[in-house]
């Protein structure tokens, strides 16, 4: 650590090369342009990357149909953030702390990477939040159209209409209107009121109504919140041991364990890396999907005349985010497609409401392009609330099984192609999959509990979940599953925060890969200095299907506070040998035997999602069904070539 002063204000800009402090030499110096340094850092692929993010912001103006959110959003991604050195404070001063980066006066100031050429972090390859991702492959493929027509929502005849039903139905991802409290159905981000069913408080939000005015300052002060700490005011003030409520997140735990400003290079560090595709998807998303549980709602007794204990299941609003194989754009311009669906939940106090968030294909015999999938989706939960939201991503079909297998371990058939070959020229692999899932709790007693599956084919996909505890007995349950197989490439990120006293937070993350596939889990959890009492598990395992397979996982503790109570871990292993020879001593064939201890593996998380999503246990179109049968596409053929508990065929 290097700490320098500098000259005063009325002395000169001069260096004492002595020990003994005589004038005699003098080295002279001078304050450099910072601003000349700006870029200097910047590699070729961090150009690349600048140049494809730039390419996604552009359009009208006008197109920015969320008024001053788009505007205030476009503004954090197009002011630089200043060139300055950590300012000096005085022993005596309560924000003073020995953990400064101030350099020397005639040292250049660089920004933090990615801050380069924008005001908020570009992905970068050697990043925290990015060193596992294909970032090189991502920024290979132009995503700059948008779908046709994306301004206005999507009419379409009734014959169309039961065509796009039966294979949403064929998919689990219809619910007939006396099984759900909405139904909101987009096709290619375009709002289809023809199959979908509405209410006042739970619809769809377009240009005209952001034109109006009548929409209340909550929501777009809850629209307005990014993620990664550049929304810097608390979603709620925390109360804490001092008289002072908590407001700004930058300070939490004081001087010496905060995370501090978050253009710092070590608040990047810690970030998921998402804030920039949060604001570019104020600026291009053209619908809003509007989930706003009014206070006392509850969805037993709201659609249901019967006695609670007779009452049907939670009713849940079913959100469908259907995609073409060309994701809806001009067939004559070249290039990919991107779309950018905005998702904003208010779960009122004493409120319950089950969301069920579904991305899947809508096969039609139509040109494949790269499609770029950017959501966001925000979440509120109030005083004694309760959200349940599950999320299923199954878009870019199925990948190639096979992969994994050299030239030698099988023989081809005469003019058969390879798998990875097939692979390599599979259309979904240019697919780009990203959302972002910011939660705040801000009432007490509030709970939510979210599910996350990704279960698709797409190239790349990248969720990120970030949950904020502000309140005292707030509750978080984080339970997620992701299945890679072929060439893809899957990041999974959470953040789970503890900022309250007395918040309890419980994960499971289970990740299984198959092929050549690559994934990642990196799971945080920061319990606060003002989060005393805090009891928060975490527990990741993965299975490796196959040799050629890679998982990087990587489940973490920050804890300032020291009256709490954290557990975390990890495991990373092949399926277990004793309990396939179990299976097997029984009379099961050796495919069946590890399909069964693939589904038990899966089975654990699937069960939290939505029951009325689950569909009968051999219901074609339900989530059981549909998740075995892309386990068994990637189900192991053949004995191991080496026998053991933590080895892989």
């Amino acid at each position: 650590m290097a700490i320098g002063l500098g000259p005063g204000e009325d002395e000169p800009a001069v260096l004492d090369a002595t020990q003994d402090g005589t004038d005699d030499d003098k080295i002279a110096y001078e304050v450099p342009n910072h601003e000349e340094y700006r870029t200097s850092r910047l590699t070729k692929l961090d150009k690349k990357v600048d140049t494809w993010f730039e390419s996604l912001m552009q359009g009208d103006d006008e197109g920015m149909i969320l008024g001053r959110v788009s505007q205030n959003h476009h503004a954090a991604l197009t002011t630089l953030p200043e060139l300055t050195n950590d300012p000096e404070k005085d022993y005596d001063d309560e924000e003073w702390t020995p953990y400064v980066a101030t350099k020397l006066p005639w040292t250049p100031l660089v920004p933090a990477y990615g801050l380069e050429q924008f005001g908020l972090p570009m992905p970068r390859r050697g990043a925290e939040a990015w060193k596992q991702f294909d970032v090189p492959g991502m920024v290979d493929t132009d995503y700059s159209s948008s779908p046709l027509h994306n301004d206005v929502d999507l009419e379409v005849d009734e014959a169309t209409a039961n065509r796009y039903k039966e294979v949403l139905a064929s998919k689990g991802a219809w619910l007939e209107d006396e099984d759900v409290t909405a139904r909101l159905v987009y096709v290619n981000g375009r709002f289809c009121p023809t199959l979908s069913t509405t209410t006042d408080t739970i619809r769809n939000l377009g240009a005209n109504d952001f034109a109006s005015g009548n929409l209340r300052d909550e929501i777009y002060d809850c629209l307005e919140r990014l993620p990664d700490g550049f929304t810097d005011e608390l979603a709620s003030p925390v109360l804490s041991s001092g008289e002072v409520p908590l407001t700004s997140l930058k300070k939490l735990s004081g001087p010496d364990h905060c995370t501090g400003e978050a253009t710092s290079q070590f608040a990047i560090n810690t970030s998921q890396g998402t804030a920039c595709f949060a604001a570019l998807n104020s600026l291009q998303t053209r619908a809003v999907t509007l989930v706003d549980v009014p206070a006392g709602t509850d969805a037993y007794t709201a659609n249901a005349d019967d006695d609670e204990e007779d009452a049907p299941l939670l009713k849940p609003v079913l959100l469908v985010h259907a995609v073409t194989p060309n994701g809806g754009a001009d067939p004559s311009k070249e290039g990919g497609v991107a779309c950018h669906p905005r998702t904003l939940v208010i779960g009122g106090e004493a409120s319950r409401v089950s969301l069920v968030q579904m991305c899947i294909d809508l096969e039609e015999d139509v040109d494949t392009k790269p499609k770029l999938y950017n959501g966001y989706t925000q979440i509120y939960v109030r005083e004694k609330a309760n959200v349940k939201h599950s999320y299923l991503e199954e878009t870019g079909g199925i990948p190639t099984s096979r992969v994994e297998y050299s030239d030698d371990e099988f023989e081809l058939a005469p003019g058969e192609e390879r798998p990875r070959d097939i692979e390599a020229k599979r259309p979904a692999l240019k697919d780009l999959h990203l959302e972002t899932v910011d939660v705040q709790i801000t009432g007490a007693d509030g709970a939510y509990h979210g599910t996350l599956l990704s279960l698709g084919g797409s190239g790349r996909v990248r969720m990120a979940l970030s949950t904020s505890l502000l309140t005292e007995n707030a509750h978080a349950t984080v339970n997620g599953f992701s299945l890679a197989g072929g060439a893809q490439r899957t990041d999974m990120r959470t953040n789970i925060h503890h900022i309250a006293q007395g918040a309890t937070s419980r994960q499971a993350q289970k990740t299984m890969v198959g092929g050549r596939a690559f994934s990642t889990f990196r799971g945080r959890i920061r319990v606060e200095q003002s989060a005393q009492q805090t009891d928060s598990e975490q527990l990741a395992r993965t299975i490796l299907l196959s040799d050629k397979a890679k998982m990087w996982a990587t489940p973490s503790l920050e804890i300032i506070a020291d009256d709490v109570k954290c557990t975390h871990g990890a495991t990373v292993s092949d399926l277990s040998e004793e309990e396939l020879f179990y299976l097997r001593s029984r009379g099961l064939d050796r495919t069946t035997a590890r399909n069964m201890l693939m589904y038990a593996f899966v089975e654990e998380v699937n069960a939290c999602i939505d029951p009325i999503v689950m569909g009968g246990y051999n219901d074609p179109a339900g989530i059981r069904q549909r998740t075995i049968r892309r386990l068994q596409n990637l189900v192991p053929l053949g004995d191991r070539a080496i026998k053991g508990e933590f080895q892989s065929s």
